[in-house]
């Protein structure tokens, strides 16, 4: 009777994009955030008695990049954290200029939407389609 064990198989991040071109989607969504959905979802802070929204940016987690709000709570006797992240949306990096784009649902999963889109095509499809914008 042969004898199973653990092996190592691959390496989870593999779809990770090289450098140069890490760099260049991080600077096109800067660029989108900063042109597009910081002056239509977050013109101005405004502070509530709950969460309120104080900020959007982007990062990389893994093969992903997430567009994240930042929120605030004033409230110290109700608020959990002061200031917490919530992701909105994640453009899932399958090859060169080419990307699955989800959403993140109220159950906390991500649902994916479009598959294989181009950097453009995705960041058109977040300003247009309502899924994708931010919560304000």
């Amino acid at each position: 009777m042969a004898r199973r064990r653990w092996t190592y198989v691959g390496n989870r991040t593999a779809n990770k994009p090289p450098e140069p071109e890490k760099q260049a989607i991080i600077s096109t969504c800067e660029a989108f955030i900063r042109d597009v959905l910081k002056p239509r979802f977050l013109p101005e802070i405004r502070p509530t008695t709950f969460n309120y929204c104080v900020d959007i940016f982007g990062k990389w987690h893994g093969a992903n990049y997430r567009f994240i709000q930042r929120y605030r709570n004033d409230d110290p006797e109700n608020a959990i954290e002061p200031e917490f992240d919530a992701p909105f949306v994640r453009l899932e990096y399958v090859t060169r200029d080419r990307f699955n784009l989800s959403y993140f649902r109220h159950t906390g999963q991500w649902w994916t939407v479009h598959h294989g889109v181009t950097l453009s095509e995705a960041l058109r499809l977040i300003e247009t389609e309502g899924i994708f914008h931010p919560i304000t």
